[in-house]
């Protein structure tokens, strides 16, 4: 039985996958409301909501930008296919967005010189499922506008995103002045980059964690809410 639910999951996965390389929205919007529809209760809701953002949307832009990496596709398609993911994630929002709200706020934002976004999406959008206020700034914001906005806003915690590997040293900059500026912000990092190293990185500040995925982040943000 376990069998044949893993093949329709990779089934689905496939169809949706195949329509996003070809700029099916319909097809991959369709896929995606079926499952959220078979899974209407608040519990099972939370559940696949991480499934589909881990195993649909972050699972096929990895295997897209490692198309892209091999020559297989063009940079167009790449394109393409975040706008699409990025278009039907807005769709999915309004059933995300936790009306009980918890008066905490967080700061979410791509590291400086990062044009990919959906990693810091995915993150605001579990914090709000979480009723946080998520004040999301999305790709490439610049380290003093941030700092500017932490102190702003106030917020109970940080949270930047790393896609690309080679921005390893942004990161490592922004997380020093931040902290030289802000040190009692607790602040997360997390990101499709740390595949290939780096996490050792938050080893070196008191205030910094690592968080590896959306089932760890889910557990770390129900630890703040006690």
């Amino acid at each position: 039985m376990n069998q044949d639910h893993n093949k329709s999951k990779e089934n689905t996965y496939d169809l949706y996958i195949s329509s996003l390389l070809i700029g099916n929205r319909l097809n991959c919007g369709m896929t995606i409301k079926n499952l959220l529809h078979a899974n209407s209760n608040t519990n099972a809701l939370s559940h696949e909501i991480i499934n589909i953002y881990e195993q649909f949307f972050q699972r096929s832009l990895y295997a897209i930008g490692e198309y892209w990496e091999k020559n297989l596709i063009t940079v167009a398609t790449e394109h393409m296919a975040t706008a699409i993911t990025e278009g039907i994630m807005n769709e999915v929002y309004p059933l995300i967005i936790n009306p009980k709200r918890i008066s905490k706020k967080v700061i979410v934002s791509s590291v400086e010189n990062e044009e990919h976004q959906i990693g810091a999406k995915m993150v605001s959008d579990m914090f709000e499922m979480h009723g946080w206020d998520a004040i999301y700034l999305g790709a490439n914001t610049p380290l003093n506008e941030l700092i500017l906005f932490i102190e702003q806003f106030k917020p109970n915690l940080l949270a930047l995103s790393l896609s690309v590997y080679f921005n390893l040293p942004n990161l490592e900059s922004m997380l020093n002045k931040i902290t030289d500026n802000y040190p009692d912000v607790p602040i997360i990092i997390g990101g499709q980059a740390f595949r290939y190293g780096g996490k050792d990185i938050a080893d070196l500040y008191s205030n910094v964690i690592y968080i590896s995925d959306l089932n760890s982040l889910e557990k770390y943000i129900l630890t703040l809410d006690q």
